[in-house]
């Protein structure tokens, strides 16, 4: 070896002796700054949208139904709501979670997580505890099938009810969830953009309670009994605490409390009033009087429409997707549902599945990419092929909780039946299955 290779070799040697400890340093520090990390903030921020989640079915769903329904049904109703929390909690902690929110295959997840199995006090989701992540997703998990009560109201059976949702939850809805949310899922990989739940849980939801308002059949009366609400003041209150809790539901499904959580804030703030004032203009306009129950109703409306588009859109996408909302939804539940003559109670499908639909489908003409929007190939900006992926959730959606839905509800009509006798709906279901009526 010649003299000036050796010199340049031993300089060589050098300068990576010396560089050595700084580059090691350097791919520690790399390697440290990808490991998940506690964050107190972002912490604090789920621990009150799961509070505010929950608060949306218990009161908030549970008096917005309540109201609705006639008086002799109202104990019913809160019953179904009260019950189905506590059942919906246990079953998501015990097995849904882990169903819906571990690796598996594109349609579920595994056993993996279940009872919690591995979750420590110190075990991350992201940057917050696996549990707080449990527990939010939980109140997701508890709202979402109590939805479908609206449609059947006034004449199931207690037990066919609470049967059907526990099963649904299972079956339908962590399946839903895991496509859409969870990793590796079906329709995550196909580029569907759901930021807290169009797909997920309303659509979802509306399609169940429509199959079974059609298979138990119409109230009887329903067309010539009055069955007007018996407390607006009670279904305003409820509307009310859905606003204010959804806030949770949306801003909180950015699971930080940085900016994207306040852009899904005011964007839902913004839809949901757009909404109230198309849906009480619209009734003014055609019926020459805004109600109560119109602007209570928009409002529920505005905020199912921008739930899929929240954390993807600009204030005007949203403002637009809250105007289509209330007008949509207004004719969801009036021209509509006259026109197919079904008696979905209390307006499921025409609220919570054409807003859905509306939301999910806006959602891809006016997702920004600087502010959120992921489709399959990476940021993307509304476009038309955004929109038919959206379509694409949307029918994978409708056709999974419809077949299911139908299987679910078949087979407890074979084994418990679904309706309750003539006489008990005559009597009432508060005093028939619960043995209690509210004091006139």
């Amino acid at each position: 070896m010649k003299k000036g290779q050796f010199l340049g070799l031993a300089s060589l040697g050098g300068i990576l002796a010396w560089t050595a400890p700084a580059m090691a340093q350097t791919a520690e520090a790399a390697a440290e700054a990808v490991v998940p990390t506690l964050d107190t903030g972002d912490t604090a921020w789920m621990l009150i949208s799961s509070v505010l989640v929950l608060m949306m079915t218990i009161p908030g769903l549970a008096l917005f139904y309540g109201g609705l329904v006639r008086r002799k049904n109202v104990l019913a109703v809160l019953m179904q709501c009260l019950f189905a929390t506590g059942l919906l909690s246990v079953l998501w902690v015990v097995v849904g979670y882990s169903l819906a929110f571990t690796a598996g295959n594109p349609f579920f997840g595994s056993f993996d997580r279940v009872m919690l199995a591995g979750v420590l006090p110190e075990t991350l989701s992201g940057t917050i505890p696996e549990t707080v992540f449990v527990m939010f997703q939980c109140t997701f998990a508890v709202i979402t099938p109590a939805l479908i009560i609206g449609g059947p109201a006034d004449r199931m059976k207690f037990s066919a009810m609470i049967s059907f949702l526990g099963i649904w939850m299972l079956l339908v809805y962590v399946p839903v969830a895991h496509m859409v949310w969870g990793p590796g899922g079906f329709l995550a990989g196909e580029g569907v953009l759901d930021f807290a739940g169009g797909t997920v849980v309303h659509i979802n939801a509306a399609v169940a309670g429509l199959v079974a308002t059609v298979m138990i059949g119409k109230r009887s009366g329903f067309g010539t009994e009055n069955m007007a609400p018996h407390n607006l003041a009670m279904t305003m209150t409820g509307a009310a605490l859905l606003w204010v809790g959804w806030f949770g539901f949306n801003a909180g499904s950015a699971l930080t409390s940085g900016g994207l959580a306040g852009y899904a804030m005011i964007n839902t703030h913004l839809a949901t009033a757009a909404a109230v004032v198309a849906w009480a203009g619209a009734e003014w306009v055609t019926r020459g009087k805004p109600s109560l129950l119109g602007a209570a109703s928009g409002a529920v409306a505005g905020l199912v429409a921008i739930t899929p588009a929240c954390g993807f859109v600009t204030v005007s996408g949203a403002l637009v997707i809250g105007l289509a909302a209330g007008v949509c939804c207004y004719w969801g539940v009036t021209g509509l549902k006259a026109m197919f003559g079904y008696d979905d109670a209390l307006d499921v499908w025409g609220v919570h599945g054409v807003g859905g639909i509306i939301g999910a489908v806006l959602t891809g003409v006016f997702a920004v990419a600087a502010i959120g929007g992921t489709g399959k190939s990476g940021l993307v900006d509304g476009n038309a092929a955004q929109v038919l992926t959206q379509v694409e959730g949307v029918a994978v959606t409708i056709v999974w909780s419809l077949i299911g839905s139908f299987v679910i509800l078949k087979v407890l009509d074979l084994v418990i039946g679904l309706r309750v006798s003539p006489q008990a709906e005559m009597e009432g279901l508060d005093l028939a299955l619960h043995g209690e009526t509210v004091a006139h």
